[in-house]
């Protein structure tokens, strides 16, 4: 156990390996596109010049709906401090002016 609490871990190595790697495909998508290119054949882009938007779950608020539920939540945690102060409070009232352990 003792050796163990003065024990301190070494450097964690990062090495990571390829899962798979085909190079005759490379080499094929490579000669494909120069022959498509010779012969003037214009491969239709996936891209339709439209902006990238990702489509993720939970995106930014717009400011004003952010300011309304910020709002909200600093109002619910006034709220309980509120509470909290006034259970504490009641605590050392009780603790310090009744007469429960006389």
């Amino acid at each position: 156990m003792i050796g163990k609490f003065f024990h301190t871990p070494g450097t964690k190595k990062f090495s990571i390996t390829p899962r798979f790697w085909d190079p005759d495909k490379d080499e094929r998508d490579e000669r494909e596109r120069r022959i498509k290119e010779e012969l003037g054949i214009v491969d239709e882009k996936k891209d339709s010049n439209r902006p990238y938007r990702p489509n993720i779950k939970g995106q930014f608020r717009t400011g004003d709906g952010w300011a309304r539920s910020s709002e909200s939540a600093r109002r619910a945690q006034n709220r309980r401090l509120i509470w909290i102060v006034l259970i504490l409070a009641l605590v050392l009232y009780l603790f310090f002016f009744s007469d429960f352990l006389a």
